[in-house]
């Protein structure tokens, strides 16, 4: 006998399974420990590979394209008639899933709702439009919003507050640093506290339980950013939302862990059988601030050594490639409008630096044997710059480093209104770029 109500299940980071009436769905389906690299699950788990190939899900829903929520490596362990629902506005990723092999392959429209047995599954519009998108999940009478990671503006909170009242929301419950990490002799500490507008959000949703949502994952056992991209405990999550939603429950759900929704009360109920939890599960994070961040050189002996060949391309990429690719980029800011002098530091697996000097003027970028006062630095290991060209690597894995340095006061003033994201090598390297990551896992797994 099926038992009612609406099981819901965490897998990792914004991944769940949600069952009803012998019906089975999943959102943002990661099976891998670490995922994108560099993420690994926190708490810790391990996923059992032959049991997710004997799974069946009725349909899979997938947020957007990042490679934390949509892999090819975790799809492939998937039987290839699951439909696969999928908001992204790029054809490539559809196409790049179908050579996976799958054959029901689905574009998901905002506010266009989809039935699957049970349950009735509407993608929400998130902030960036472009992007993310949330979902509403309704099915036994239970109606659950899985805001992702997203951000919601005045409007569509608005209509989340019309489509109540909510039994569940799962919200995003870090505020990562991706971007201040990259910088962080020049970014200020962040306060370990949630936004304002979120628990403004969350008042004005007003749910029966909220889970924080999200995140859960470390990156490498060594990493600085362990310290220094996490600001929000697990506690201060619950302080925070329970003095501000008194009647509203917090629930902590880790990977693995299940609860079913319905009637008066949550109730545990099994866990995923085919993630196993690996040590202690009641952890939390810590903020130290930007941590003392240790020298790129430091950190480029973390990684492998390259290989003769891998290293040539680094290096003629450095000399040949950025400037061929810097002219076909546009600078966001008007910092790069007149000249400005650019030196690259790429450090191999002892720590030694190759530097190369530019000369950035409007859309050319000359390589130079003599730099005038600098204006931009930019730190990477060779190891993590190499993925990037041939991996598809993200900017969150490449422990890059951005104007850890000192400039003249003309530059030092110029640069208080520039995006670090303007940086000549991010520009290069994905300005006009996507699905790079996925492709490059389309390579592997059709080259088996």
């Amino acid at each position: 006998m099926t038992t009612p109500g609406l099981t819901i299940s965490r897998i990792l980071h914004a991944g769940y399974v949600f069952a009803c009436e012998g019906a089975t769905i999943a959102f943002d389906t990661i099976f891998e420990n670490p995922f994108s690299r560099n993420c690994h699950a926190f708490p810790d788990v391990r996923f059992d590979v032959a049991a997710i190939r004997r799974q069946h899900f009725d349909a899979v829903f997938i947020s957007h394209f990042h490679d934390d929520h949509c892999s090819l490596d975790s799809l492939d362990l998937l039987d290839r008639a699951t439909p696969l629902y999928i908001y992204c506005i790029f054809d490539a990723l559809f196409e790049m899933v179908r050579q996976l092999g799958f054959t029901h392959v689905h574009p998901l429209r905002l506010n266009t709702p989809v039935t699957v047995g049970p349950f009735t599954v509407t993608p929400r519009e998130a902030m960036d439009v472009d992007v993310d998108s949330m979902f509403q999940v309704q099915a036994a009478g239970q109606n659950v919003l899985n805001v992702v990671d997203s951000w919601i503006d005045d409007d569509t909170l608005a209509q989340l507050i019309g489509l109540g009242p909510w039994d569940m929301v799962l919200w995003p419950f870090q505020t990562m640093r991706e971007i201040e990490v990259l910088t962080p002799s020049r970014a200020a500490a962040a306060p370990p506290e949630l936004p304002a507008e979120w628990i403004a959000q969350l008042q004005a949703l007003q749910p029966r339980y909220v889970v924080p949502s999200s995140c859960q994952f470390v990156q490498e056992p060594w990493s600085w950013y362990n310290r220094a991209f996490f600001p929000i405990t697990y506690a201060q999550f619950t302080r925070e939302v329970g003095a501000a939603l008194p009647a509203a429950s917090v629930v902590r759900l880790d990977p693995g862990t299940s609860v079913r929704l319905g009637g008066a009360a949550l109730q545990p109920a099994a866990p995923l059988a085919w993630l196993v939890p690996v040590g202690p599960q009641d952890v939390d994070y810590v903020y130290e601030g930007n941590a003392a961040p240790p020298s790129t050189a430091s950190i480029a002996q973390h990684f492998a050594a390259l290989s003769e060949a891998q290293m040539a391309r680094v290096l003629d990429y450095c000399r040949a490639g950025v400037p061929a690719k810097y002219s076909e980029v546009e600078a966001a800011s008007s910092y790069f409008d007149g000249p400005r002098y650019w030196r690259l530091s790429v450090y191999d697996h002892q720590g030694q630096a190759s530097v190369f000097d530019y000369l950035l003027d409007g859309d050319v970028a000359t390589l130079v044997t003599e730099a005038g006062p600098l204006g931009w630095t930019t730190e990477i290991p060779a190891a993590r710059l190499y993925g990037a060209l041939e991996q598809g690597e993200s900017l969150t894995t490449m422990y890059m480093r951005i104007n850890d340095a000192h400039f003249d006061a003309d530059a030092e003033r110029d640069l208080l209104d520039v995006d670090v994201v303007d940086d000549p090598l991010i520009r290069c390297l994905f300005s006009d770029t996507f699905g790079a990551y996925q492709a490059a896992q389309l390579r592997r797994l059709l080259a088996r």
